[in-house]
């Protein structure tokens, strides 16, 4: 161990740490071997302790000597040493004093949490564990905090335009409810199960006014979901858009079940026209190449069932994204709906009839041009988060994870 010139490692570390009076840095020990700085904090003889629960000025019980783990110096970790008082307080009993630059209670100083803070936004628990030479629980008991800290400052507030999805938690179909802010991409609740109770407690828990101000809800065709919706806001059906991510998705869903059957049909007969196909009908033509735009025009232009759905698909997909007022918009889902109804072909039927039933959701969601897009890519995370977690063992540390990647809160400690 080697002490540092006392002038200027004091200075320094007080210009690094911010440590101001009645605080001040006594002295730096650098431990080579050990890899390791050591900054050693008073507190000023002459000053006043308070309580941290009141601030009341109390007497003096004792000191005990704490240890921050800090930011590293060249590489090196660097500790924070001091001898913080606890005060004898009337109302409070004995508590430590507070320090600025740590949290009560905590054992790393609010720059370190900060720092472990913004590696968890793009790293695992276990990855950043093992890049700052921390345990799993150390890492985690940061991000828990963070998660706590920033539920503890947001506000309740209730947007004006809201995107509601479910997420699968684990295997054997289990859900929770995930609702966020159009506009500002955040995550604001995050409820157990796909049930309606789990959207509507949400919604009942802010006031009549809040509920009126509410333009639009966008969600798939999950019928729970629309019951909340209808049942809690004023008005509440005329706010419903239907995204058309799910609409695209049933109609595949449709072409696929027509393509197995009459592959199934083809090949009782020793044709084997539709084999290796399946995907050639269900990918977006926007995103197929000239060569494979080619490729699958004699399947698309040929007599088959299969391709009579897929136009039908394409279609409702062409009139999805016509742009127009609500009576020409209707009209044209009227007549490729009647296409679909007399296409003697039922998958097609069935979906068809789906797309009716909601129209009224999917007309406002054209109109408004809103969509759930957003909420795909908060899925995008949550499988990441997912699978750097391996899974999780309970709903609640799921949804507080969800809530620190995408809820936009101020989650770093005071001082920061």
């Amino acid at each position: 161990m080697c002490i540092l010139p006392r002038v200027q490692s004091e200075q320094l570390y007080s210009q690094i740490l911010g440590i101001a009076a009645p605080w001040s840095v006594v002295r730096v020990d650098l431990d080579l071997q050990g890899n390791m700085v050591e900054v050693h904090v008073a507190l000023s003889a002459d000053e006043a302790c308070r309580c941290p629960e009141c601030s009341a000025v109390c007497p003096r019980h004792d000191t005990r000597t704490r240890r921050w783990r800090h930011l590293d110096t060249c590489q090196m970790q660097t500790m924070l040493i001091a001898e913080v008082p606890r005060v004898s307080c009337s109302e409070h009993g004995t508590k430590q004093m507070a320090v600025p630059w740590a949290e009560q209670k905590g054992r790393f100083t609010a720059m370190f949490e900060a720092l472990i803070i913004d590696w968890l936004k793009q790293a695992s628990t276990s990855a950043v564990a093992r890049r700052l030479g921390l345990t799993w629980d150390q890492v985690d008991g940061v991000m828990q905090r963070a998660i706590t800290r920033g539920l503890a400052r947001r506000e309740a507030h209730l947007p004006r335009r809201l995107g509601v999805d479910e997420k699968s938690f684990q295997k054997h179909h289990e859900y929770v409810t995930v609702v966020h802010d159009l506009d500002t991409k955040h995550v604001v609740h995050v409820a157990d199960s796909r049930k309606e109770e789990a959207l509507k407690g949400f919604l009942v828990g802010f006031s009549a006014s809040d509920l009126a101000e509410v333009e639009v809800v966008t969600m798939d065709m999950h019928r729970p979901y629309i019951n909340a919706v209808a049942t809690t806001l004023p008005s509440g059906i005329e706010k419903i858009a239907f995204d058309k991510y799910h609409i695209a998705a049933t109609l595949s869903k449709a072409v696929d079940i027509v393509r197995r059957q009459e592959h199934r049909v083809l090949l009782k007969q020793g044709d084997k026209t539709l084999s290796n196909s399946k995907y050639k009908w269900l990918t977006n033509p926007a995103n197929m190449t000239d060569e494979k735009w080619v490729e699958f025009e004699e399947l698309r232009t040929s007599k088959l069932k299969t391709a009579r759905a897929w136009a039908i698909k394409e279609t409702m997909m062409e009139v999805w994204d016509a742009q127009g007022d609500e009576d020409y918009l209707r009209g044209a889902w009227k007549t490729v709906l009647n296409w679909a109804a007399r296409s003697k072909l039922e998958p097609m039927k069935k979906a068809a009839k789906t797309i009716k039933t909601h129209l009224y959701g999917i007309i406002r969601a054209q109109i408004l041009g809103v969509s759930n897009a957003t909420a795909e890519g908060i899925n995008s995370v949550i499988q990441k988060i997912k699978y750097d977690a391996r899974g999780f063992r309970s709903r609640e540390r799921f949804r507080r994870a969800i809530l620190f990647h995408r809820g936009g809160m101020d989650m770093y400690p005071v001082g920061v």
